[in-house]
């Protein structure tokens, strides 16, 4: 085996002799892979010294302003996959896929495509000028300013010009919610949540990549991956700091609860799962506790039920969209509601738990209510549209 071995070896050198005159046989890379590869060992250098808490020596590899915006967030991985590097005179310009995790909070990294422009120093090195989002990619909490971090029992509040004041209270309605959404949905599920509260609407848009005008009145979205496999990076809870400071102590606590069953009920919510489902139960554990009546916290559809232009079906999934008729969103939010209220009174607590964990078991849409629902509830699609427009009528007329 060894001579053999030998022989090959010798057979590959004389070929490459004999290919000289022709390929060069040997292969030293190219000025593009060589500089992917210095920018990468420079991006390995500057991660390392996020996670090692070393400003001096990610000041070496380039500019220290996002490492200062940053230093409050509790990292336990951080680092870029270079993958094209665009050369432009003595700089460049690298594509980059960020991969990072917070600590204790996220199972799999959180990724998001970067574009970083570099410059060489007298001696050749390379250096970071620039670090920022690719195309039209969200932001990063960071890229708006200096991250102040607040723990909670249940909950990570990071924040960007907000005050320390501000984000205790934040913690303290997250803290609230987390105990409050397992009591309701169990406890298979990691029981904590990491909320972003940027500066202003404008914040809260950049860091969802889209404009201001589709959140303008929204006061919190959740950001993560459906039919979560276990392996999804933990969700986030966005808020919009404009939209929430106009609620009352009621209606703050509503909306975390709410964002809150987004992030427990995750893992069992598919394709298969309307939003009437989704958005009522986030909504009907948002409203567990507080005593709110069905007229009260559900002022518009009851303006139409008395009006007699009760709807004739479950909301679809269209009603849900941000569109310059806010009427229309909320009598869908309020119609998915008094959906999953009817099933909690009617068939049980238990039961309209066990109804959302079975649509949301279905990977496509079609058949899975109606399955569901024979299933968990004993009824047909038409039989419970038509309870659900009695209980309207029951809880919302005059």
């Amino acid at each position: 085996m060894a001579g053999r071995r030998r022989a090959w070896r010798s057979g590959a050198v004389g070929l490459c002799l004999l290919l000289l005159p022709l390929t060069g046989c040997g292969g030293g890379q190219s000025p593009t892979a060589t500089a992917m590869t210095e920018v990468q060992q420079v991006l390995d250098r500057r991660s390392a010294a996020v996670l090692g808490h070393d400003e001096r020596a990610y000041g070496e590899t380039g500019t220290r302003s996002s490492y200062a915006d940053l230093r409050a967030v509790p990292l336990a991985q951080w680092g870029y996959r270079v993958t094209a590097v665009h050369r432009d005179g003595t700089g460049a310009t690298a594509d980059a896929r960020l991969s990072y995790r917070i600590q204790g909070y996220d199972k799999a990294p959180v990724t998001a495509d970067r574009t970083l422009t570099l410059d060489r120093t007298a001696d050749g090195q390379w250096y970071v000028t620039d670090d920022e989002p690719a195309g039209k990619s969200g932001q990063q909490l960071w890229d708006q300013g200096r991250v102040t971090a607040v723990r909670g029992a249940h909950s990570l509040v990071l924040g960007v010009g907000q005050s320390g004041t501000a984000l205790r209270a934040y913690a303290r309605l997250a803290d609230t919610a987390v105990p409050e959404v397992s009591g309701a949905w169990g406890t298979d599920w990691p029981r904590h949540v990491v909320l972003l509260v940027p500066k202003s609407l404008n914040g809260m848009a950049g860091l969802l990549g889209a404009p201001a005008s589709n959140y303008r009145g929204i006061a919190a979205v959740t950001t993560g991956e459906v039919g979560g496999s276990g392996a999804t990076p933990a969700d986030r809870v966005i808020l919009n700091p404009e939209a929430y400071a106009v609620l009352g102590p009621v209606g703050r606590q509503v909306v975390l609860t709410h964002e809150t069953t987004h992030v427990a009920t995750r893992a069992h919510t598919t394709a298969a799962t309307p939003l009437w489902l989704s958005e009522g139960y986030a909504d009907w554990i948002g409203y567990l506790h507080t005593g709110r009546t069905a007229t009260e916290a559900a002022p518009e559809l009851g303006r139409a039920v008395q009006a007699g232009d009760a709807p004739d079906g479950l909301p679809a999934d269209k009603d849900f969209g941000f569109t310059d008729d806010p009427a229309k969103l909320a009598q869908a939010y309020e119609g998915g509601w008094l959906a999953c209220r009817m099933i909690a009174a009617h068939w049980g607590e238990e039961r309209l738990g066990a109804f959302y964990r079975a649509v949301g078991a279905r990977k496509e849409r079609a058949g899975a209510v109606e399955e569901a629902l024979k299933k968990e509830l004993g009824t047909t699609l038409p039989d419970f549209t038509e309870r659900w427009r009695e209980y309207l009528r029951a809880q919302l007329g005059d």
